[in-house]
This record gives C-alpha cells, structure tokens and sequence, in this order.
C-alpha cells in the first residue's frame, strides 16, 4: 500500500475551513459523495509538490476545485486504488496547458527537446484521451485532438507521425461516453484522411504496417531496433483499432461508403495478424522481422490485440494469458514485464541509460495490457485461466507501485525486482504516459460505454472481495451517474445492494453485484 508518511502533519489547516457555501457549489452533481472526501488527499499532494515549479492552466491551489468540477468521485474499501485514482487525476491536471489554439495536454511536466510546440508529444495520445473522456468539461479534450489533427499539419516540423497512435479508436470512444455527434462531424474527415497517410508511410504491399520499435514509443526491445522495419503486433493492431472505429463512426454519421470501406480494411487486418503474427509455438503474438522470421520472443505487445478486441474467441489464443501470471513469464513483484523473464536478453540492454523495453516495467504498457485483460474477461467467452482475482491483483499492484520512497510518484519505467524508477530525473515527475482513472471506472466498476441508451455495467470486482464501494457523478451520456454497492445497506445509508442512479432517481437495484443492462431514461 502506498504509505501516506506525515500526510495529516502537512496538510495546512486552511484546508478545513473551506466555507459550507464553497462545498455546497461543490456538491452539485454528486448524490452519495462529496468532494472534500478527495480534500487531504489534494492537501497532501500539494504538500508534496513544493515548491511548485511548474505550472500550467491549473495551478496547485486550484487543484480541489478544478478536481470537484471534473472528475467523477469514488470511494472504496482499498485505500491504495483510491489514492492512487485521485494521484492520478491530481497529477493528469498538471499536463493541461492552454496554449493560443486550444487546450492541449503534455507528456512530460518539463520541457523536453523532441516534442512539439507546447512540449506537445503523441505517444500517449489515445492513454490521454481514454483517461480524459471522464471529464465533465469535454472541451479540455475536444481541443486537444483537435489540436493534433487541425493544427499540427500545418507546422513546418510536424509530431503527429512520430509515434503510433490509436487515435481514432480513442476519438470513438469519447463518443460513447459524451455522445457528441457535432465533434464526430468535424473530425471523421479528418481522421479518414490521416488512416490514408499511414497506409503510405507504413503499409506494406501484404497490406500489413511496420514500424520502428522508437515509433512504437517502445524503443530497445528485445525484438526490436530504432532502424528496424519490422511488422508489430502494436502498429497493426492499433490500425485495425482505429478502422474499427472509423467504420462504426461512419454508420453514426450515415456515411454508408465510409462504414464499408472500414469494415473490409478492419476485417483484412483481423486476417492478417492472426495469420502472419500468431506464433502458435509460442501461443503468443509476436514481432515478425523483415526476413520473415519471428522474433522469437513474448514480449507485452502481444496481448494488445486484446485491446482492440482483435483476436477470434477461440482457446488457441486465450492461452497467450496464461503467461501473465507466470514468473518466468511476465509475473514480477512490481508488476508486468514488458517482455518475459525466461527470454535470454531479458534486461540486457543497459539499466537506466536509456528506454529500454526490454523488460522493465512500463506504466503505458500496464494500462494497454489491463485493458486487454479487461476486454478478455468481458467480452469473449475463452479466458484461460484468467478471471476477476487475476484482474484486481493487477491493477492493485500497479496502483502499489506508484510511488517512490513510500511517497506518491509516476514516473517512466520501473526495475521489476526493486520498483526503483529508472529514469527518475526531474522531466519524468508525474509522467503522463499511461492511464489509471479509466481502468478504475470502465473496467474495475465496468462502466462499459457504449452508443444506445442501454447502460452496461461489468464489474471486475472478485465475488466477497468488497463490502461497498461508490462512483459518484459520473458524466456519461449527457446524465450523471451514481453507481454504488453496499452489502449491508449501512455505508451509504440507501439499501442493501447493487444500485444505480441517474441525476439522482434510482433505475437499477439488485441484490448482488453483477452485470447490468438497464435503459437509460
């Protein structure tokens, strides 16, 4: 668990006496909860951060209220994910800058010499635009893709290309949480056209993509190289991601040509990385080397089909999960490796002088492979042996090892024996390069969005782990949402039970805490 050392001795007592009118406003929008249950977290952190050396659109001091205004509430019987989910958006807050064409956020609080104007890098892009979709306020990312998509083309040196991205699936998937048809209209032209560009730069005459393991944001791996073109499962499976969205965006805005023509290139893609990087030997999808060869090493990027839902249901491919909780695979006490520990050159290549994938643990590829995860257990029916435990251990470990001297801390990437971060200098505090609010409300609680009025809920949570929980004021669809568990009826004081609400008014109500379709009013 994340130790809280000294946290009540630096909190200053300013921060109690916030006025009731002051947390009344505050209160709008939230039934259960309120936003001073966040307050000596903020504090804390605050304290933490002095003196404040950086600051953007929202300083420290404004961190409560922009928090209280934006971001959804929740409280649970683990202190370490509900910590570490008001860390995250505490420190997500950091990276918004509001520059003269729009609100963008950055990847590193300091200023680093390969990203674009407004120190602007589009690595984490989709991590970024998952995370953000829970904001009351869309515009913060609204403009920020716009930026990238409007506003990048047009520099003299452009960043957009400089790493991979599923942006198109992130678009879609805002979507489905804000239902804003006017901001499909305005940027499916946009994301139609930039699909065509990759298909130039990256795509083969087998119609699959290759990319460098640096453009993958996945430099020195194992498999890879900063010169090598070799076909990813990463690149590909965020394309075929992005034609998914892009033909499921094209039948919202009854453009039936586009829908078509995605649907074949969505389906050709599926064909192909299961035909071409399925390695059935290794029961693992892996690099394939521009001679043809695999690269014969299970690294993390083969469970990102899963993100996308790429892979048939079939037990062939469930069994790549098995190795997520082998020791020898990718089972460290830190966290998930990004490539497997039995792999000769697991860690080889030079601790801490560089970015090395080879191993060590990455935030980015934790949130890419939880999500996969999440997808398996949710939506297919061959899971290996992976179920709701295997799920929570994970995400909990991840949560636990956010920090640094007992203390708070995101950072680059982790040795996996220690959790000492390798890359630990100033530019990598608060690193914006992965998710984990996102993985708490659309996985762990299983707020599955979706484009009906019907409301889906999975939770992930292990049968008896938790008594109660809440998740309070939760913009989805234009309504606020209250979705709350309370075995015994005695945390929240509303009834025993799995109940949810919408603006207030109760429209689910079940005994136990299980998948949920209800109609939305």
């Amino acid at each position: 668990m994340i130790k809280k050392m000294g946290k009540y001795f630096l909190m200053t007592c300013a921060c109690f006496f916030l006025c009731k009118a002051s947390f009344a406003q505050k209160n709008a929008g939230f039934y259960v909860l309120h936003p001073s249950i966040m307050q000596s977290d903020i504090a804390y952190y605050n304290a933490l951060d002095k003196p404040e050396d950086v600051v953007n659109f929202v300083p420290d001091a404004e961190a409560y209220t922009w928090m209280s205004d934006n971001i959804p509430l929740f409280e649970c019987p683990d202190s370490t994910l509900e910590n570490t989910y008001y860390f995250r958006w505490w420190s997500f807050r950091k990276h918004l800058v509001k520059t003269p064409v729009g609100f963008v956020f950055t990847e590193f609080i300091t200023p680093v010499k390969f990203a674009g104007p407004y120190n602007t890098i589009s690595s984490a892009l989709g991590h970024q635009v998952y995370e953000g979709r829970w904001l009351r306020n869309s515009e913060f990312i609204n403009q920020y893709i716009s930026y990238w998509l409007f506003h990048d083309k047009y520099l003299k040196k452009q960043h957009f290309h400089s790493f991979s991205t599923w942006i198109d699936d992130a678009v879609y998937n805002l979507y489905l949480v804000n239902k804003d048809k006017s901001f499909l209209e305005k940027t499916v032209p946009a994301l139609d056209s930039d699909y065509h560009r990759w298909e130039g730069e990256r795509q083969l005459k087998n119609k699959m993509f290759w990319q460098y393991d640096v453009k993958d944001a996945m430099e020195e791996s194992i498999s890879g190289g900063r010169h090598v073109k070799n076909i990813r499962p990463t690149i590909n499976s965020y394309m075929y991601g992005n034609a998914n969205a892009l033909a499921k965006m094209g039948a919202i805005l009854n453009d039936v040509s586009l829908e078509k023509k995605y649907q074949t290139k969505a389906a050709t893609l599926k064909a192909l990385v299961q035909e071409n990087l399925w390695d059935d030997s290794a029961s693992f999808f892996e690099v394939k080397r521009p001679d043809g060869k695999f690269a014969d090493a299970r690294e993390e990027l083969g469970f990102i089909p899963w993100y996308f839902n790429l892979p048939d249901d079939q037990t062939r491919y469930a069994r790549t999960w098995n190795q997520l909780i082998d020791t020898t695979g990718f089972d460290a006490p830190w966290g998930i490796t990004t490539a497997e520990r039995r792999n000769p050159l697991f860690r080889t290549h030079g601790s801490g002088h560089g970015c090395e994938w080879d191993g060590a643990v990455w935030p980015y590829a934790t949130t890419q492979t939880l999500k996969g995860l999440a997808n398996l257990l949710d939506n297919y029916t061959h899971k290996g042996k992976m179920n709701a435990a295997v799920f929570y251990y994970n995400l909990h470990k991840y949560a636990w090892a956010q920090q640094k001297n007992g203390r708070p801390f995101i950072g680059e990437y982790q040795d996996e024996k220690t959790g000492a971060w390798l890359r630990n200098e100033s530019r990598s505090r608060f690193y914006n390069h992965s998710g984990f609010a996102d993985l708490i409300i659309s996985d762990l609680i299983g707020l599955r969005p979706r484009a009906d009025n019907i409301l889906e809920i999975q939770p992930l949570i292990p049968a008896g782990k938790w008594g109660w929980f809440c998740l309070d004021g939760v913009k989805y669809h234009n309504v606020l949402l209250t979705i709350l568990w309370d075995k015994n009826g005695k945390k929240y004081k509303k009834g025993k039970g799995f109940r949810i609400f919408e603006n207030g008014k109760e429209i689910f109500h079940a005994k136990k805490l299980k998948k949920v379709e209800v109609n939305l009013r």
